[in-house]
């Protein structure tokens, strides 16, 4: 009890010293970042304890421990491991990096956590057209985590005290809150932009996929219009303006016409 205590002090005595400082903590352009590293890595392994509990009370998290998700597993992680070692990623070897599927056939999303603990759910791998669009609409949510979108959207939401009170595990109730409604999170249209461009980046990284796979699964989910379209929308609007500007920076590096083979795809379409 008295080093939890202790630990807490020292972290929010820490924590004036920073907000004092603001001016130096900040990211390549300028955006103030109070958490650290390992701040974003216990907080997204806390929100992910949590989110599997949730999941898994339902019945819906595909358990990597069952044999009968191995195969399903197998192929997503290929995409997933291609998207993380494109050699673009700021924090691949910082972060602990994972990916777990939600069984929600009704449920278009996914989502990352501070960290990079990424979860799809099958609905959304059994909307998709082809393997690239997976890999773009993938790219994009590791973009959040990698550029520190989850936990810089977070601190604005929630405060940076009550958010290290969750990374101390004092406050149950709130990561409960939090990790309920991070498929929800809605980041801010600059966040929603460098994700979009960091996704073509690290699919052209890849040398294996058309890196405007995103531009294509927006385009798809715009063509059924607002009503119809995808959960993924709602946290990730304005899809119009968005194609374009994917669309222009894969055409910038060249990488759009790349044919990919989608049998695995296929596969694990099937298997879900």
């Amino acid at each position: 009890m008295f080093r939890r205590s202790f630990s807490r002090l020292y972290l929010l005595g820490a924590l004036a010293f920073t907000l004092g400082a603001t001016s130096s903590c900040t990211d390549e352009n300028g955006n103030p970042v109070l958490f650290s590293v390992e701040d974003d890595k216990a907080l997204g392994e806390q929100v992910a304890h949590q989110t599997d509990s949730t999941y898994r009370s339902k019945g819906q998290l595909l358990e990597r421990t069952d044999a009968r998700n191995a195969r399903a597993y197998q192929l997503l992680d290929g995409v997933v491991n291609r998207v993380l070692n494109s050699g673009q990623l700021q924090y691949r070897n910082e972060f602990p990096w994972d990916v777990k599927i939600i069984k929600d056939d009704q449920t278009q999303n996914a989502f990352a956590t501070p960290g990079g603990h990424i979860y799809v759910f099958t609905g959304l791998i059994k909307y998709l057209d082809n393997e690239s669009q997976l890999a773009g609409v993938i790219g994009h949510e590791i973009a959040h985590a990698d550029r520190r979108h989850t936990s810089r959207q977070l601190q604005n939401q929630y405060g940076i005290s009550l958010l290290l009170s969750v990374v101390l595990g004092e406050n149950p109730n709130q990561l409960a809150q939090i990790a309920a409604g991070l498929g929800q999170l809605k980041f801010s249209r600059d966040f929603e932009r460098e994700a979009d461009e960091y996704s073509v980046v690290y699919l052209n990284g890849t040398g294996h996929y058309a890196c405007n796979g995103t531009a294509g699964f927006f385009e798809k989910a715009q063509a059924e219009g607002q009503a119809s379209g995808p959960e993924f929308l709602s946290t990730h609007p304005d899809p119009g303006s968005r194609v374009q500007a994917i669309n222009t920076k894969a055409t910038e590096l060249n990488c759009t016409n790349r044919n990919v083979n989608n049998s695995n795809f296929q596969e694990l379409k099937n298997l879900l």
